[in-house]
């Protein structure tokens, strides 16, 4: 089982009262938008990921999720990443998210990004400073 400790860089982002569902716990598809949310503020941020502009955009191939613990508002998620596998077109990144102070991880993940052309949508090479970004937070052996 994963600890905060084996993600390179972290994450806190704030729940939603609209994240809690029926049984008072966060819906298990909001899990994906804190997946998307840490995985792509760290391209931007990290990267320089131009979401708008940029000659690249990256498209979500596969992605998975290990429900291990609940998540509930008003409480912060605090979602760690790291990459398990850069390509020459694609990443594996995997995902931890945990309750704000709370050492237990909550849930485990992967996803998957090919980086495409914007125009043609075909694979493209991913761009320097992204794989820069990626590089600075890959670990070595095998997934989670």
């Amino acid at each position: 089982m994963s600890t905060r400790a084996d993600y390179g860089h972290c994450l806190s982002i704030g729940t939603r009262w609209k994240d809690n569902d029926i049984y008072g716990h966060v819906n298990n598809v909001e899990y994906y938008s804190y997946f998307d949310t840490v995985i792509n503020s760290y391209l931007i941020r990290e990267g320089g990921l131009d979401i708008h502009n940029g000659p690249v955009i990256g498209v979500c191939a596969e992605s998975h999720c290990r429900f291990l613990g609940s998540l509930a508002f008003p409480d912060a998620v605090d979602a760690g990443l790291r990459v398990a596998h850069l390509g020459r077109s694609s990443v594996r990144y995997e995902i931890g998210l945990f309750a704000a102070g709370d050492e237990r991880i909550a849930a485990q993940g992967w996803f998957v990004h090919v980086f495409v052309d914007r125009v043609t949508r075909r694979p493209t090479e991913l761009p320097e400073s992204i794989r820069d970004a990626l590089q600075r937070i890959q670990v070595t052996g095998g997934p989670a």
